[in-house]
């Protein structure tokens, strides 16, 4: 299967880089959304060497930030100049990897050259309430996803919904969520996620926090089966669904260049993943996990690509149960998803999870000491979504 549009047209993601992702409230608290995102910004333009004055916009996925359009923010906040405007996304959970895909589409339109991605600072996310007839704020935990007719669950509620519904069974969910922090924790260690990753400065003052924030904290490498199998249901009594089966909140962003083929060429870039397709699809809202299968099993039918051939998959792990729902779906083993760990370790960033998958998709691509070896590898990106929804976006590792 090759790429079907023309060189001027074709997106290609040149770069993706990533803040540590650190657990809410922890070592990042300090910083708002716009101070996450900046610095992964100016460091995306200092790779490539694009001109900041050539960026068409910056494309930003949110889901609980304080609005004002924090894709503008955070561009001035990075240096640009202010003819670059900004425009933020909210699907939710799916933001960071949808704004990825409307900056594909604006290239497959004719568009230039785009700053692409997600951020979230759960740490600093503003109060909500609704107002009373009186006046007087009613505070409020989430958004209301779906009209109650429909089922509006909590998402741990969800995720036992999805292992009910699909048979994944407690003793499936906690070894897959303990092979993520196996993973993540070899992954560490071995350096694997530096080049991919843009330090923060820690708080001010002279607490521990000061230091530059430079790595994620939420692999545990002491994490055992017996310790796993001491965890308590958490949303449903007597469930399958454990906090240790289950993602953390985190605060991080991450994001890319994407352009045209023929862009990429004068810009020097050595490789990159171009975008093939992108499909969202809805499901019922009860069942939201398992969103990014029925995503995925469009957009691959769409490709004519077998599961089987998809040399890389990242999926975003808010739950083991809905992970091996949508892989078991989809007949890909678990043990070809997520090769360094997801967010079961490392932490879910609402908005900016989704562009935390492809950050990881192009790291893994460059990997490969071998060059021709990695040409032409497939990549897949899914992430299920808030109110039944998923997204999924694959991708071909191509050298330019």
């Amino acid at each position: 299967m090759g790429l079907v549009l023309p060189d001027d047209r074709q997106p290609v993601i040149i770069a993706a880089l990533r803040t540590p992702v650190c657990r809410a409230n922890g070592a990042l608290k300090h910083l708002r959304s716009h101070e996450l995102l900046a610095p992964v910004l100016a460091a995306l333009l200092a790779e490539t060497g694009v001109d900041a004055g050539d960026v068409a916009d910056v494309v930003i996925g949110n889901a609980v930030g304080a609005g004002g359009n924090v894709a503008r923010l955070a561009a001035l906040e990075a240096g640009l100049p202010v003819t670059v405007p900004g425009l933020t996304v909210d699907r939710q959970c799916g933001s960071g990897l949808d704004a990825i895909v409307l900056a594909s589409r604006l290239v497959a339109a004719g568009g230039g050259t785009y700053l692409a991605g997600g951020v979230e600072s759960i740490s600093t996310a503003p109060l909500r309430a609704h107002r009373n007839d009186d006046g007087e704020p009613a505070f409020f935990s989430r958004a209301q996803f779906a009209p109650h007719r429909h089922g509006d669950p909590d998402m741990g509620v969800a995720a036992e919904n999805v292992a009910r519904e699909y048979g994944i069974s407690r003793a499936r969910q906690d070894e897959f969520a303990l092979c993520s922090h196996r993973r993540a924790v070899a992954a560490q260690a071995d350096g694997t996620f530096v080049r991919e990753t843009v330090p923060l400065p820690g708080a001010s003052g002279t607490a521990p926090g000061s230091k530059t924030v430079t790595a994620d904290d939420g692999p545990r490498p002491r994490l055992s089966e017996a310790l796993m199998a001491r965890f308590p249901a958490a949303f449903v009594e007597s469930g399958t669904v454990t906090a240790g089966n289950s993602c953390f909140d985190a605060d991080g962003a991450a994001a890319v260049v994407i352009t045209s083929l023929a862009r990429a060429r004068k810009l020097g870039a050595a490789g990159g993943l171009a975008v093939l397709g992108t499909e969202t699809a809805g499901v019922e809202p009860k069942l939201l996990g398992i969103g990014a299968a029925a995503a995925a099993s469009r957009l691959l039918a769409a490709q004519s690509v077998d599961a089987a051939d998809v040399d890389l998959v990242e999926f975003n792990e808010a739950f083991a149960s809905q992970t091996l729902a949508c892989l078991d779906h989809l007949g890909i083993d678990s043990l070809r998803a997520n090769a360094d760990g997801g967010a079961l370790a490392l932490g879910h960033a609402y908005g900016a999870s989704g562009a935390v998958l492809v950050t990881r998709l192009m790291a893994q691509a460059r990997q490969d000491p071998a060059a021709e070896a990695a040409q032409g590898k497939l990549a897949l990106a899914m992430i299920s979504i808030a109110g039944g929804m998923g997204t999924a976006a694959l991708f071909r590792h191509i050298r330019l």
